[in-house]
């Protein structure tokens, strides 16, 4: 991976994580103030406690990455220290899977008169589950190729004892 891309995907790191934090901040200071302008129509109060915890599967999934590729730099991704920071990815996945699906039983309700927004919503966080199960595909992958990296290494020990 080169510089510049590792450059510009901690960059791009960085300012999610800091957008974030800045997000959660504003709703938990909402929340914690009272100067709430709900006014009755949408339960705002549960959508930004949902948003809060979105934001926390972000920040899990952004941290993970950043460690994934710190790995890359340093060529040690093909090692079983990896798996922890793809099963942290994964479960981040799932868990805004989770997010999105609770955001739209909040809305639900209000979608009476148009149900296919609740359906088009539920489609979104099943296609979320989606790309939890493309990564999960891809860990596979990694676990291949951590296999195949031991193995190589181990014949060629045999080959350093044998010359």
């Amino acid at each position: 991976m080169g510089k510049l891309a590792v450059g510009a995907l901690r960059a791009v790191l960085l300012l999610v994580l800091v957008g974030t934090v800045l997000v959660q901040a504003l709703m938990v200071w909402t929340l914690v103030s009272g100067k709430d302008p709900e006014d009755g129509t949408l339960p705002l109060t549960a959508l930004r406690v949902i948003t809060v915890l979105g934001m926390v599967s972000v920040q899990v999934a952004v941290v993970c990455v950043g460690r994934l590729v710190t790995m890359v730099r340093r060529g040690t991704v093909f090692s079983h220290a990896a798996f922890r920071y793809v099963d942290g990815v994964i479960g981040a996945i799932v868990a805004a899977a989770l997010v999105w699906l609770a955001v739209t039983a909040v809305n639900a309700p209000g979608q009476r008169d148009d149900p296919g927004v609740s359906v088009i919503m539920g489609g979104i966080g099943v296609a979320i589950l989606g790309v939890a199960l493309i990564v999960y595909v891809l860990r596979m992958l990694l676990a291949q190729a951590v296999a195949r990296d031991a193995e190589a290494a181990q014949l060629q020990a045999e080959l350093s004892e044998v010359i």
